[in-house]
């Protein structure tokens, strides 16, 4: 349940009511609007008498929560919630605004002189973020895992040279302090979303976090997934759909940009769309973006390389940084016909 507080409520009431909210053996978590202030109440509230609230001086109104992910659901907050890509910067780069954020890079961190070429290419085109992998998960255990911290040091640098806000994947609760110190956005991918173990780690740290949804795994599935990180404390959660495994054979995933609709109904939170692990084919990823766009997603997550021929990950689904230009163009008109920004 919530408890929404009057306007005009005082600092005095809204901890009153966090200090009852506790005396329940719950847990409190306070949400401020920007006309009122609303108490999250986080556990198994079934059995708890809500009119004990009610009469709480400050208080407006309870309201029972039915979804099963309560922090992440719309009825906990009306508004959509605005991420900073990177914490605590003044009038930088957000997820859920007017603004659609595109983040961009290679799918993996190969050399400086690579990630460098490509960081100032996606810089130029309008990219506010940098994705970059220096952990891979791989299926064959042959395959290559990535540059590890070497890796997580040339983001840095890449950072550093062009503004662009840091974003890489973190697999395992070990990794979590180490690619912290160096990235802006904590990535959990899609053979993590329910590593729940992963989930609350990254929720105790302040990053934002950018959660991938599973390849099988249904929105109700992806949201309690994110309510893991919220109920840890961290507020800055990103919803991405990065399409899921069907029958189809002629792209490696089916991009289901449904749930981009579906999920900003449900949740408050923003929703960003990775075409390129969406589709696995180049040629497929500047229509995904636009109609991605034009679906209502707050970002773009997508694989550019300078050299997809000779890539050490996913080639076949990146673009080049031409291609990633031309697309923004494109991308940019498809913005202003439906009331956003690039």
């Amino acid at each position: 349940m919530v408890v929404v507080m009057k306007p005009g409520s005082t600092k005095q009431q809204v901890e009153h009511v966090c200090k009852l909210v506790r005396e329940l053996g719950l847990k409190d978590h306070v949400i401020e609007g920007t006309e009122r202030t609303v108490v999250a109440v986080i556990g198994d509230d079934r059995n708890k008498d809500r009119s004990a609230f009610e009469s709480v001086e400050g208080v407006d109104r309870v309201v029972p929560i039915l979804a099963p992910y309560k922090m992440a659901s719309r009825e906990v907050k009306k508004e959509r919630s605005v991420v900073p890509l990177i914490l605590g910067q003044k009038g930088g780069a957000t997820a859920g605004g007017k603004k659609v954020a595109v983040i961009a890079g290679p799918c993996s961190v190969e050399s400086k002189s690579q990630l460098m070429d490509i960081a100032q290419a996606v810089k130029a085109g309008g990219a506010v973020g940098l994705r970059g992998g220096a952990f891979k998960p791989r299926t064959n255990p042959y395959s290559f895992q990535g540059l590890a911290e070497k890796g997580l040091e040339l983001l840095a640098t890449a950072r550093e040279a062009t503004g662009l806000a840091v974003v890489t994947e973190v697999m395992a609760v070990e990794q979590v302090p180490l690619v912290a110190k160096y990235a802006d956005v904590l990535q959990v991918g899609a053979r993590n979303m329910q590593n729940f173990n992963l989930l609350s780690a990254v929720g105790e740290q302040p990053k934002p976090v950018l959660l991938k949804r599973g390849m099988s795994a249904t929105l109700e599935e992806f949201l309690l997934a994110a309510e893991y990180i919220l109920s840890r404390g961290n507020q800055n959660v990103m919803l991405c759909e990065r399409g899921i495994r069907t029958y189809e054979e002629y792209v490696r995933n089916t991009l289901a940009l449904a749930a981009v609709p579906a999920l900003q109904r449900a949740s408050h939170l923003p929703v960003i769309v990775d075409p390129s692990q969406g589709t696995g084919k180049s040629y497929l990823v500047d229509s995904m973006c636009r109609a991605s766009v034009a679906a209502g997603a707050d970002g773009l997550i997508i694989e550019v390389h300078n050299d997809p021929e000779h890539a050490l990950t996913d080639g076949a689904q990146s673009i080049t940084p031409l291609m990633f230009n031309d697309m923004m163009k494109a991308v940019q008109r498809i913005a202003v016909a439906v009331d956003r920004e690039m």
